[in-house]
């Protein structure tokens, strides 16, 4: 589980193979990229309106792997209390 103040923005069990990381999504993108992608699948065991499950087996650009990461982890902290954005450093408008 990886969280950051203590809200998870991504879950994954680093052992299963091929690896598969759950992640936060807007619910408009959730849906389209499962729709689009093979690898990307509703959200494990989470609300699936707003987590996705991807499946990392070579068919996602590790590039896309990221920003979903990166995606993911700016949701969680965009929902955090202004003082605590400001702690972690994050800005809204990088």
């Amino acid at each position: 589980m990886f969280k950051v103040s203590g809200k998870m923005f991504a879950l994954s069990r680093l052992d299963r193979a091929p690896l598969a990381i759950s992640l936060k999504c807007e619910p408009e993108l959730a849906e389209q990229l499962r729709g689009t992608h093979a690898a990307v699948l509703p959200g494990y065991h989470l609300n699936k309106r707003h987590w996705n499950t991807v499946i990392v087996d070579g068919s996602l650009t590790d590039q896309m792997i990221k920003d979903m990461i990166e995606d993911s982890y700016d949701l969680v902290v965009s929902n955090l209390p202004q003082a605590r954005r400001r702690v972690l450093g994050w800005r809204s408008d990088v």
